[in-house]
């Protein structure tokens, strides 16, 4: 059985096999996982039958949290295929530890590669200080924060990197390492990477203990921004304070500029438009 589920997951992944292709033979392959369940027959299908229908609740689960429509469909009704397809080719591919709080810039396989190869070569701080943005929107925190330290050796002045290090210390939830960096890169240049830097400081300040400098750091990222992991996390600032009149303008924005919004944008920020819409329910 193990065996049909890593050729699946080998399928999914080989780089010179179209998309389409991919997704026809990974479909045969775990057919075949079905069709060896299913013969079993007696007690051992009941034990075999219960963990692959509790898998499947949970990928259609976390289909409609994602908002992914499609897979869910199919899901509901693929008999356990389309749930292994989803956990293969959407559920892995998801960072958890830093879904919503993205740096600008994207990543991919090959660049890593030649990062790597330009680190062994030519040793320079920018290349491990761009590595290490790629790890970090990957999830992979421990990594993105070794690549910018061995930046910051390099270079200590780089704005870049010590502001991406403190939003990756952030997330590793040590917001203490977290708000020198950021403070300093804050005052040097407010608007520096487009606003993000202030709301990585404005969580820091959050989870420090300090909502008031928080809220203020928040309405600064707004009067240039509209964020919507400023404005639920404003919208939060004036619920904590017992303002909903204030807070219920914030969320109603994320989610009327949702609709309006690129796929692409909505698929960054669909975790900021679920929690704005729970918010509004208990408002």
């Amino acid at each position: 059985m193990w065996r049909i589920l890593r050729s699946a997951d080998r399928a999914v992944r080989a780089p010179g096999i179209a998309s389409f292709d991919r997704f026809c033979y990974s479909g045969n392959m775990l057919a075949s996982l079905l069709t060896y369940l299913t013969q079993g027959g007696g007690i051992s299908a009941y034990l075999l039958a219960l963990p692959i229908f509790a898998f499947q609740v949970w990928m259609f689960v976390d289909a409609v949290r994602r908002q992914e429509w499609i897979w869910a469909f199919f899901i509901f009704f693929g008999y356990g295929i389309a749930a292994i397809l989803y956990f293969f080719m959407v559920y892995r591919g998801a960072p958890s530890a830093t879904r919503g709080f993205e740096l600008p810039g994207a990543f991919d396989r090959k660049r890593i590669k030649q990062l790597q190869a330009q680190i062994h070569h030519l040793d320079k701080a920018h290349h491990h200080s761009q590595l290490g943005d790629i790890y970090f929107q990957k999830g992979k925190l421990d990594q993105a924060e070794a690549c910018y330290r061995a930046a910051m050796e390099r270079d200590p002045q780089d704005i870049d990197t010590r502001a991406h290090l403190g939003q990756c210390l952030l997330r590793q939830k040590r917001p203490l390492e977290a708000r020198p960096l950021l403070e300093g890169v804050v005052e040097e240049n407010p608007k520096h990477d487009y606003g993000y830097s202030q709301m990585a400081l404005a969580e820091t300040l959050v989870a420090l203990g300090e909502p008031d400098a928080a809220f203020r750091m928040w309405l600064k990222v707004t009067e240039n921004h509209s964020y919507p992991r400023a404005k639920v996390q404003l919208a939060e600032l004036y619920i904590a304070g017992n303002q909903p009149e204030l807070a219920r303008p914030q969320l109603n924005e994320v989610v009327t500029d949702d609709a309006h919004a690129p796929d692409f944008q909505r698929r960054r920020d669909r975790v900021w438009v679920r929690r704005a819409k729970a918010l509004l329910r208990k408002l």
